[in-house]
């Protein structure tokens, strides 16, 4: 027995290095928000986009280590191999894709549910981190207008948001099958992927028409739907869009959801990236009637400005979703009764998972919800002023106003292949690394994408895109002797 306590104390002493006592908690802290200051600091007029090949043939030697590596020395590689190269999402010139901005204030509550490790996939194991789930559920719930009996859970992201709906309409409408489903080219494909893993990747499919703002074309929907009925094929589950990715339009909601409720369909709306407009007096104005849907993805990282991983999904009747999900098992056993609402294991596929509430419930305590109304405001203001200011340069088709905070836009040679012009435009764009754009195909033509949504972005820095796309076109003719 001795040597078993000797053995065992042994084992203890070379793990001690899992637990830094109070003083070396300090210093690695002291180190750690140093890191950050310095990549926060650099923001401002730091590039948006490195291209740094070569940090992938650095490595640490060895990569990991038997014994403990010094601080400076494992944070010097982040630095160098991981902050820096690649695309800077933090940057106020990063308007490439949907930006996840990374409120400070987020990452102070990423940082302490790590620290208490709360398990918050049962209300009895952590009754205060679940509280504040459904707490923050019901907040979005309200904001997008849905009923007290919704109910919805917090996701990774979209494409979870997104599957779990889908999975919920199933269940709700599509048990056997056999449903079509309905949708326009501009549909996120996290959809499909989506259809896929819920079984009903080889439902019907009805692509539906979209008109020259790129939204769906509410008679190619009915048509669509009156033609099911009229075939024998029954009308399953609309997918409409508020915020397309390419050009961030709004689908007509309103209409939709007059159809949906006259051909019993279930609305799902994927607003992962613009739902969260519903925020603002710009936002309401364009995306009324997205309170009508049966189904809603969100994504906090996107809208509210949160670090990659916040997702939500919102199901009008929340018993739907319930249904769907909720199992146990013998190894399951409750501590005890609890009031604060549903368990999130029971409204979605994930059972470990975690705490992602309080990334959310942090910013909104210390910054307020005034503040995330007034910055959306802004972003879709700038976009528009974007989109002016583009209308009035010689050359370029600035495409549709903005629904919200993306414009898809494209320059027009006097000669030559306009689509490999902008294509080698966007390419020199991202070379250049001091602003970040991203490209789409429309109808088979090449655009150019700026979704402007970060909360470090203003009027400066879409006057600095504006020039660096003046700036590039005029480069790129010239190499071309145009």
């Amino acid at each position: 027995m001795d040597e078993t306590r000797a053995a065992l104390e042994a084992l203890r002493a070379a793990a001690a290095p899992l637990e830094p006592g109070e003083e070396a908690r300090e210093a690695l802290m002291a180190r750690a928000v140093a890191h950050a200051q310095s990549f926060w600091t650099a923001l401002a007029e730091g590039p948006s986009y490195r291209s740094r090949d070569e940090v992938f043939a650095q490595r640490l030697a060895p990569e990991f280590p038997e014994e403990a590596r010094a601080p400076e020395e494992a944070l010097g590689y982040l630095a160098e191999c991981v902050d820096a190269p690649g695309i800077t999402t933090a940057s106020p010139r990063f308007m490439g894709y949907i930006p996840g901005g990374g409120l400070f204030h987020a990452a102070m509550g990423d940082f302490l549910a790590a620290a208490s490790n709360k398990y918050a996939g049962f209300a009895s194991a952590a009754p205060g981190a679940v509280r504040m789930e459904n707490a923050l559920t019901g907040w979005l719930a309200e904001v997008v207008g849905f009923p007290a009996a919704a109910a919805g859970t917090l996701t990774s992201g979209g494409s979870i948001a997104n599957l779990v709906a889908i999975v919920a309409a199933r269940e709700a409408r599509d048990p056997d099958g056999g449903g079509a489903v309905y949708s326009t080219e501009f549909v996120h494909h996290c959809v499909d992927k989506a259809l896929h893993i819920a079984g009903r990747g080889r439902a019907p499919r009805r692509r539906i028409a979209t008109d020259e703002s790129h939204r769906m074309r509410i008679e190619a929907l009915a048509e669509a739907l009156e033609r099911d009925e009229a075939d024998g094929v029954r009308s399953w589950l609309v997918v409409a869009s508020a915020g397309t990715v390419d050009t961030g339009a709004v689908d007509p909601l309103p209409e939709i959801a007059d159809l949906c409720a006259r051909y019993g369909a279930w609305l799902h709306v994927d607003g992962a990236y613009g739902g969260l407009f519903m925020l603002c007096p710009e936002g309401r104005a364009r995306l009324a009637g997205i309170e009508r849907a049966d189904s809603l993805a969100l994504d906090p990282h996107k809208t509210m400005f949160l670090p990659y991983g916040t997702g939500a999904v919102l199901v009008r009747d929340g018993q739907l979703l319930s249904d769907a999900f909720s199992a146990t098992a013998d190894y399951l056993q409750p501590l005890g009764e609890s009031s604060v609402g549903p368990s999130p294991a029971d409204l979605s596929p994930e059972l470990t998972r975690h705490f992602r509430g309080l990334r959310l419930w942090l910013p909104l305590q210390l910054a307020g919800v005034a503040a995330f109304r007034a910055a959306q405001s802004e972003k879709i203001g700038l976009a528009r002023y974007f989109h002016a200011r583009l209308s009035a340069m010689e050359g370029w088709h600035a495409g549709p106003a903005p629904d919200l905070s993306v414009v898809a836009f494209r320059y027009v040679p006097a000669s030559g292949d306009p689509d490999a012009f902008n294509d080698a435009l966007l390419r020199r764009i991202q070379e250049e690394g001091r602003v970040f754009l991203s490209g789409t195909r429309i109808g088979g033509a090449s655009y150019l994408r700026c979704a402007i949504l970060s909360f470090r972005t203003h009027l400066e820095h879409i006057d600095e895109t504006l020039a660096a796309l003046e700036r590039n076109v005029a480069g790129l003719l010239g190499e071309q002797g145009a």
